[in-house]
């Protein structure tokens, strides 16, 4: 065992490309034995791997067919554009994030056993037990984001995942490892999360008359299993979080881009794995009513001692108040910066409220006034030509010369005749006369996502109506979300239409899907694991007073090998062992 926790964190930092950071001071750091007598310490290096999840809200929409940036600079606008390299312009990098996260976890891993947690031996062995499976939930958790970034096809068509380390490295562990085959980083991140689902309950919450059965062995006591296992841990790693990352881990490798001889997932395991969350939550009947406004005041002032709204799985810590996200993305005439800018593509998909596409000659659509009797989630998630702010007394005008028209204002002005509303807060205000800030929270994992890749698997699996043995099928789960934004009527003539096939569902899923979880950092993902067209130029429309104009705002150049990312360059030069992925130079 090593005296000193220097060696660890510099394994760390040479693992991930940083092993020059701590030259100055490092001896003010505490050895690994302080872990033993310090229950904080120990805790606290769990706690920094929490300050290292990837944020949900990255705004890769920019690299998407469903939204531009009005920022030159953006890093996702210059990939999409032609500059995305191993070395620059990559945000999609999880390699150092993710193997500095992992370094942690495994050191903690190793050393837990010899933590004094509590005086109290119940105590001790509950607090061991819940951070244990934390810490494993926690390396499944990062083990996926570096598959879903990194993994892909070598030179000789081989499909790749990532070096697996399950061990803390030190300044003398062998660094040049190769990769992993894509197979093996599914069964890690498989195995991890069992580890943690068999150690965690579904969720933090207190209970009363007795101890839930699984944790028996460890005391009888309601008072300590209440004080490790209840409410005071909400937002920590739980049961149900572990079941979604093996969720999210099934569906990716079920799909088309990573279909491969040497690769065992079905989409049947997908389905399963979704289906155990929602039976949790308590099937059909359990999909949130007020899901598709989960950012609503109505719903984060209610938020209070680290409960979670009905839509929410995980989430981020609620903020006493800011006005961060209203600024970046309100439009001008809200003294807003106007970032996130939807494209005419993504509007194009939301239907009709009969629930029919708008290309569909029974829906209705009138292209002279495109934005009436549309699917409802249009006006929550969209400021278009017409919108109202009734919190603000503002009608949106994109007419030339207006402040919010296309291009009016250089990096504040919409580029595609539209602006984000969902995320957003209509009672902040960001006039500088008179600014007023709110509270907000960012998800980490909604319930809607469990349900639309359960599914997507489940039409891939069984086809659009068949259960399985269930209570619900594809077609059952679409017909809920779809009856919950309000569309379809009682009939929903389109969605029975599309139950003839297997595609036709497929597509409304796809759709679905794309509606739900737009601005959410998805489709920059989904585009690529279903091997669709990633070169869709990104649309918008200009209004000239009396007529719509449909215009070209951006281009795509995105080469074939960038259906995956990259590994960085970096690591490249320095371990022989590790391949590229195919057409990365």
């Amino acid at each position: 065992m090593k005296k000193k926790i220097i060696p660890f964190i510099i394994g760390a930092l040479m693992l991930t490309g940083c092993d020059d950071l701590f030259s100055p001071a490092i001896e003010n750091f505490q050895g690994v034995e302080n872990m033993y007598n310090d229950a904080e310490y120990a805790r606290g290096i769990l706690h920094n791997v929490y300050s290292l999840i990837p944020g949900y809200y990255d705004n890769s929409e920019y690299g998407t067919d469903d939204a531009v940036t009005n920022q030159p600079s953006n890093v996702y606008l210059q990939m999409a554009t032609g500059a995305w390299t191993t070395s620059s312009y990559n945000p999609q990098n999880q390699w150092t994030n993710s193997y500095g996260a992992i370094q942690y976890i495994n050191l903690f891993l190793e050393h837990v056993g010899g933590v004094k947690w509590s005086d109290d031996e119940e105590l001790n062995k509950l607090f061991a037990q819940r951070l244990t499976g934390e810490a494993y939930g926690l390396r499944g958790m990062f083990y996926f984001y570096l598959l879903r970034a990194h993994a892909g096809f070598g030179a000789n068509g081989e499909l790749l995942g990532v070096p697996i380390f399950t061990e803390p490295q030190t300044i003398e562990s062998d660094f040049n490892q190769p990769r992993a085959s894509f197979q093996a980083c599914v069964e890690q991140i498989y195995n991890d999360l069992s580890e943690a689902e068999k150690r965690l309950p579904y969720e933090y919450e207190d209970v009363s008359g007795s101890v839930p059965a699984d944790f028996q062995s460890l005391t009888q006591d309601v008072g300590k299993y209440n004080t490790v296992m209840g409410a005071k841990a909400r937002q920590l790693y739980n049961g149900i979080i572990a079941r979604a990352f093996r969720t999210r881990t099934a569906v990716l490798a079920a799909s088309p881009f990573f279909e491969d001889a040497s690769n065992a997932a079905t989409w049947a395991d997908a389905a399963n794995a979704a289906a155990a969350v929602i039976d949790y939550k308590g099937g059909l009947s359990g999909l949130a009513s007020d899901g598709v406004e989960y950012y609503s005041p109505t719903i984060i002032n209610t938020i209070k001692d680290g409960a979670n709204p009905n839509e929410i799985l995980w989430r981020g810590n609620k903020g006493s108040g800011d006005n961060d996200q209203e600024s970046q993305n309100f439009p001008p005439s809200l003294y807003g910066n106007g970032y996130m800018n939807p494209s005419q593509n993504l509007v194009d998909i939301f239907p009709m409220a009969n629930g029919y596409p708008i290309n569909d000659a029974a829906s209705g659509y009138d292209a002279n006034n495109p934005y009436a009797g549309r699917d409802p989630r249009l006006g929550k998630y969209i400021f278009y030509n017409g919108s109202t702010i009734s919190e603000k007394s503002i009608t949106i005008n994109i007419n030339e010369g207006n402040q919010d028209g296309v291009n009016v204002t250089e990096n504040r002005s919409t580029r595609t005749g539209y602006y984000m509303r969902k995320r957003l807060r209509m009672d902040v205000n960001c006039n500088p006369a008179s600014i007023s800030k709110q509270p907000h929270y960012t998800p980490r994992i909604r319930y809607t996502e469990m349900y639309l890749n359960y599914a997507e698997a489940a039409n891939e699996a069984w086809g659009p109506k068949n259960a399985n043995g269930r209570d619900y099928s594809a077609y059952d789960v679409i017909k809920a979300i779809r009856k919950r934004a309000g569309i379809g009527g009682t009939n929903d003539a389109y969605l029975e239409a599309c139950t003839a096939s297997k595609d036709k569902m497929r597509e409304l899923i796809r759709n679905e899907r794309r509606l739900e979880l737009c601005f959410e950092g998805f489709r920059f993902w989904d585009l690529r694991r279903w091997k669709a067209d990633l070169n869709e130029p990104v649309y918008g429309i200009s209004w000239n007073g009396n007529s719509y104009q449909k215009i070209t705002v951006e281009e795509r150049s995105y080469e074939d090998y960038m259906y995956c990312c990259p590994i960085p360059n970096s690591e490249i030069l320095k371990y022989s062992n590790l391949i590229q992925n195919k057409g990365w130079k």
